[in-house]
């Protein structure tokens, strides 16, 4: 699952897989 997140730019926080998703859904949106 690690790699899911390395695919996304790694937050600061380190938001897990929840953080990459979110981010995913902004970007796509």
């Amino acid at each position: 699952m690690k790699e899911i997140r390395t695919r996304f730019a790694p937050s600061p926080t380190g938001f897990l897989h929840v953080g990459g998703v979110y981010t995913a859904l902004f970007s796509y949106s």
